[in-house]
């Protein structure tokens, strides 16, 4: 096993006692031992119509019979115009244009250095600076971690790129501890930004980039009214707003985009992981019509981007893409996870009063159960805790002392029972910290 190195892993530890995933359906992973776990975090925050969904194979097994691989560099094929119809279709506003790349992490760098040229194809070179916020991540390009602000995963890599600033987060657990939805304290972190753009010059700063429900970190929802007004700062300012949904996109919190739950129309929305239900690797910036046409100019022939990937509308990522839009729309997906969202709440937020949990938080079918730490910090509760929950039969995620929760939008209220019945019996079980 020691050829493979893991990405975001204790290598050592894992090859040590490793726990392999052989098989999966629908809402169960299937391990080496040959037991089932219930999957209560969609694979990585991506397999929201269920694992193996019958669309998605389908569309798969013909796509490869059809056409493995063309390029969409000076040429193109069907599929990726097709699927780019839809998404201008299923996106809020005039998002009305798609670039695909082939992760989060692509399209977060993607819309950065859209959001640079688009200043600059108007003749306005001086804006440069890029502003992202506190406990936000953003994947792992060097654009991204930069706009990043998870400082381990910032500081192992030195230097960053300049001209990068964060606001503030907005976690505010003496006021907003457990939560429902939204919570009601923290507007008036946006207004930092107001502060940051005098700081720096406003006509430095092309955009300023937000993930609406920071996940990774675990699961900050917005405060109420915060994500408007961020959207009229930047408007004041000429400065572009990107939505970063790679999580929070296509029916996670029970809307197509957090976009649409808020009523705020950002200027560029990142979105990858759910865009195809993890089955084959993609992603896709979506593009407002102002900021597009910007880039419309010049000589008929010439390149009016230059940017873009190998892969980019890959033809099997198309297919899966396009399946799981079916998924969501015609099976009914995205109403099922609003519909399922309020039983979630309930049942997580009744484990307030257990030993050691200082928070719940959710909105949609995303969620965080926030655990006080052991002293001295060397083995997590929330590792212990997880490792718990496997045990008994369900996968969560821990996030440092938070347990995420994400699951597939197929979830029934019986499995949404067992989950939160399970975390019930796991931090009841490490209320001391283990031996080392």
């Amino acid at each position: 096993m020691g050829a493979f190195w893991m990405p975001f892993t204790a290598n050592r530890k894992f090859k040590q006692s490793p726990q392999l995933i052989v098989g999966a359906e629908g809402m169960h992973y299937r391990l080496a031992d040959g037991r089932l776990v219930l999957d209560a975090i969609a694979g990585l925050w991506c397999v929201n119509a269920g694992h193996r969904n019958p669309r998605v194979t389908a569309a798969l097994k013909a796509q490869i019979d059809l056409l493995d691989y063309a390029s969409n560099f000076q040429s193109g094929h069907p599929a990726a115009f097709e699927l780019a119809a839809r998404l201008a279709d299923f996106a809020p506003g005039d998002l009305n244009h798609v670039f695909f790349t082939n992760s989060g992490s692509e399209s977060v760098d993607t819309a950065l250095k859209i959001a640079v040229a688009y200043h600059r194809a108007r003749g306005d070179a001086g804006r440069y600076r890029l502003i992202g916020r506190e406990r936000d991540y953003h994947g792992v390009s060097f654009g991204g971690i930069s706009v990043s602000g998870i400082g381990r995963q910032r500081s192992t890599f030195g230097p960053l790129l300049n001209g990068v600033d964060h606001l503030p987060t907005t976690h505010d657990p003496v006021r907003n501890a457990f939560s429902r939805g939204e919570p009601v304290h923290g507007i008036e972190k946006a207004d930092a930004l107001e502060a940051m753009l005098v700081l720096h010059d406003p006509s430095t700063v092309a955009a300023v980039i937000v993930e609406p429900v920071a996940g990774s970190t675990g699961v900050l929802p917005p405060p109420q009214g915060y994500l408007r007004r961020l959207r009229e700062i930047c408007d004041r300012h000429g400065v572009l707003l990107i939505f970063d949904e790679v999580i929070t996109g296509f029916g996670r919190l029970g809307a197509n985009f957090a976009a649409d739950l808020s009523g705020v129309l950002p200027d560029l929305i990142t979105a990858a992981k759910g865009l195809s239900n993890g089955a084959v690797p993609m992603g896709a910036v979506l593009v407002r019509d102002g900021v597009h046409d910007a880039f419309m100019h010049g000589a008929a022939g010439s390149v009016e981007l230059m940017h873009g990937y190998t892969y980019s509308g890959h033809p099997l990522a198309c297919a899966a893409a396009s399946a799981t839009l079916d998924a969501y729309l015609e099976d009914g997906l995205i109403a099922q996870a609003a519909a399922l969202s309020p039983y979630l709440e309930d049942g997580l937020h009744a484990l307030r009063g257990l030993p050691g949990v200082i928070d719940v938080r959710n909105l949609g079918l995303l969620a965080g159960v926030e655990l006080a730490p052991y002293a001295g910090g060397t083995t997590t509760r929330g590792q212990a805790v997880a490792q718990q929950c496997l045990a008994r039969g369900v996968m969560v995620r821990a996030v440092g002392d938070t347990i995420a929760l994400s699951p597939p939008f197929t979830i029934s209220r019986a499995q949404i029972d067992e989950i939160v019945d399970t975390l019930r019996a796991a931090i009841l079980n490490t209320v001391d910290q283990p031996s080392a």
